[in-house]
């Protein structure tokens, strides 16, 4: 589904004679597979947003290879790459990224008016993924109406609009008290679930620092200083490569 081979990320820091390469990423292979639930753990500055921006095509490799379902993310065109991250990624971020002036429906169904679905069909499907993640009586209200709960199940929803193969999770708990971060993890979780032995669930790699968060995956990647660590099988996820 998404795989990393031999990765670098190089950033250059400072301007003039004091313009210096950071090398945010060394040499990094993986590979998640469809229907799998990872989660990416680390100090801060260990390289882990850094590697789910190459797997989320927000960022492209200095050297190595990005694929997703086998296409090369650097050989795209950054509209290729943008039409990508609407359609078939999804994006979960800790402070939830809606706009204060949409209602929550609109705010989910946002990822489908940018596609060009028409307002009817996009708000059928926003109503139907606020019902799942039990928010249909706050359809109406706008983010500032909302708790911090609500406002990140709004995100969730909004993720899953498009029906994406992936959902990348950037410390999507970190804002929440411990009952709203168990019912966003609990729904994360079932994500993976959701699929049948044909048709493999969502994946979903989310990055943490939450230990209790990261032991809900099927696989735990850890990082520091750019390179992969140490990784730890949780459990069977049961999917296919």
């Amino acid at each position: 589904m998404l795989s990393l081979e031999s990765v670098r990320k190089t950033y250059s820091q400072g301007s003039g004679a004091s313009i210096r390469e950071v090398e945010a990423v060394r040499g990094v292979s993986l590979s998640i597979r469809a229907g799998e639930f990872v989660s990416i753990m680390g100090p801060s500055g260990s390289g882990k947003s850094t590697l789910m921006h190459l797997l989320g095509a927000l960022d492209t490799p200095t050297s190595g290879r990005a694929l997703f379902e086998g296409t090369d993310l650097a050989k795209l065109s950054d509209n290729e790459r943008s039409r990508l991250r609407r359609d078939r990624i999804g994006f979960i971020f800790q402070f939830f990224n809606l706009l204060p002036n949409l209602r929550a429906a609109e705010n989910v169904a946002l990822p489908l008016f940018l596609a060009g679905f028409s307002r009817k069909v996009a708000l059928r499907r926003s109503a139907e993924c606020l019902e799942r993640v039990g928010l249909s009586n706050r359809a109406d209200h706008l983010p500032d109406e909302l708790s911090g709960g609500e406002m990140q199940r709004v995100a969730v929803a909004r993720a899953l609009a498009p029906r994406p193969r992936a959902i990348l999770c950037d410390e999507p708990t970190g804002n929440l008290d411990t009952a709203n971060a168990k019912s966003i993890l609990d729904l994360l979780r079932s994500l993976p679930d959701m699929g049948t032995d044909d048709i493999p669930g969502t994946s979903v790699i989310m990055v943490t620092h939450d230990p209790g968060a990261g032991a809900m995956a099927d696989r735990i990647i850890r990082v520091r200083d750019g390179v992969i660590e140490a990784e730890e099988s949780l459990r069977s996820s049961g999917v296919h490569a």
